[in-house]
């Protein structure tokens, strides 16, 4: 892969409340194209790679607690399984996963970054 980071296209994905804006501000601040995949709310269970057509994929995960109280939802459980339902073929294919429950943005970000430094080439 190129080793710069403008000519990579990275979709976020993951269930709401996971991360994904606050993570696509850090790594657009470092110089990568990222693109919000709001696959939570498909029914089309590859629609992250349809209209995206991302190079790399990173899927934030995030537990029904944390998803709800990060933006004080009011879910109930089975719209979180939904979601978890809808997003589980964009995990299946994600390059990256980052379970974001006990982890603040800027270790959110360090492990997508140390992640995207590996595998682009020097």
């Amino acid at each position: 892969m190129d080793n710069d980071p403008a000519d990579i296209l990275i979709g976020v994905v993951g269930p709401c409340g996971s991360g994904k804006s606050t993570l696509i501000q850090g790594l657009e601040k470092h110089g990568y194209r990222c693109r919000h995949i709001a696959q939570e709310h498909s029914y089309v269970k590859t629609m992250w790679r349809v209209v995206t057509k991302p190079d790399l994929l990173i899927f934030l995960q995030a537990s029904f607690e944390n998803s709800t109280a990060r933006r004080n939802l009011d879910w109930t459980r089975a719209d979180y399984e939904e979601q978890q339902r809808r997003l589980s073929h964009a995990r299946e294919h994600a390059h990256l996963v980052i379970d974001t429950d006990n982890l603040n943005a800027e270790e959110v970000l360090a492990r997508a970054l140390d992640h995207l430094k590996a595998i682009l080439r020097p």
